[in-house]
């Protein structure tokens, strides 16, 4: 008993001396990378279609895709494992993972289009190659579910990747014209602002902005969905936040879930790094009832008022028809005030 009495003293003596491994040692910050600029989409090029997340139910969903596609004058490549099912999966990890591997690893494919969201692509953040990536560095469409793809991808090869209509998601007017504005007409500034449309009401109600806090603000963009945002946090899958423009979307969630994840974003110290703040849609955000809720607009203003960035809601991104197509990773410019977006440099490599 008095051996196994010092054996214990020393042993406390000794972990006095030295860190706890898994409690001491803070969260590492993600490297800073150069930014990495796609190559460019044109009219013809190979483009490939994947499913990195959940599985799709109905077959005419594929077809549609496809046409899609083809009608926006593009050529499409089915991932290998595109149709595969497993639980609510679109395959297994590793098959989802190697679609998207061999989409950027494959010369002949220009840009890498997801069929859809869902759930699941967190699970392939480890299987993903990343200096595949950075050594075939081409855009990556897709939104919700996606963000997983989006943020983890810039956190480690800092790559430009877009946030925007999924293949097998409307395809309206609207959203044909921001495909091609964005990939074709390839502008060096693009100007994102919420399009009004009058009706016979007296004031124009539909996409309305609601400016949070007023003023400018210059940064890289990056978020996407926040359910999705806030199950990375801890991980090595999240960018810097620092200096960012941050947006934000969500469907589904009642609002004392919306402000649990705000929450979580304010422990993390985000709205102290951040320089500005987009929230876009949040649909099928109803509350369901109970003692009563906060609204939304408290909400935001709770996290955001303190640390008086810009800041505006009810931009037109999210699961909405009409949704814009953003360049995560870009630099731009906010306007709170007028509710818009613009970049302040081009966002694709540029022909030598």
């Amino acid at each position: 008993a008095m051996k196994k009495r010092r054996f214990l003293q020393t042993i406390g003596m000794s972990l006095g001396f030295f860190p706890i491994l898994g409690h001491s040692q803070p969260l590492s910050k993600p490297p800073l990378l150069k930014k990495l600029l796609p190559n460019k989409l044109q009219v013809g090029d190979l483009v490939g279609l994947i499913s990195p997340s959940a599985a799709t139910a109905d077959a005419m969903q594929f077809t549609f895709a496809k046409e899609a596609l083809e009608a926006l004058g593009l050529k499409v490549l089915e991932g290998k494992h595109l149709q595969n099912r497993r639980g609510h999966l679109a395959g297994t990890d590793q098959e989802r993972a190697d679609d998207l591997n061999n989409m950027f690893a494959n010369k002949a494919v220009k840009a890498i289009i997801c069929i859809r969201g869902g759930s699941g692509a967190a699970r392939i953040l480890p299987l993903i190659d990343y200096e595949i990536i950075k050594n075939n560095p081409k855009p990556l469409l897709g939104y919700s579910d996606i963000t997983a793809l989006h943020n983890a991808i810039y956190a480690k090869t800092g790559l430009i990747t877009f946030h925007g209509p999924n293949g097998s998601g409307s395809w309206g007017k609207f959203n044909v014209s921001q495909f091609k504005k964005v990939f074709f007409e390839q502008n060096d500034t693009l100007h994102f602002e919420n399009e009004l449309e009058e009706t016979e009401d007296l004031v124009i109600k539909e996409n309305r902005i609601k400016t949070i806090y007023p003023g400018k603000a210059v940064g890289d963009l990056i978020g996407g969905n926040l359910t999705v945002l806030t199950s990375l946090a801890g991980s090595p899958y999240l960018p810097s936040f620092k200096n960012k423009i941050l947006f934000l979307e969500d469907i589904g969630e009642e609002p004392y879930r919306i402000d649990r994840m705000m929450s979580t974003l304010m422990l993390m110290g985000v709205f102290k790094e951040i320089k500005g703040f987009v929230f876009g849609q949040c649909t099928d955000c109803d509350p369901s009832g109970g003692y009563g809720n906060l609204t939304l607009d408290q909400i935001f203003d709770d996290y955001l008022l303190p640390h008086k960035i810009p800041a505006y809601r009810g931009a037109m991104i999210g699961h909405v028809p009409k949704q814009f197509l953003l360049p995560v990773g870009a630099n731009v410019n906010l306007d709170a005030d007028k509710g818009t977006l613009t970049t302040t440099q081009p966002i694709f490599k540029q022909s030598k």
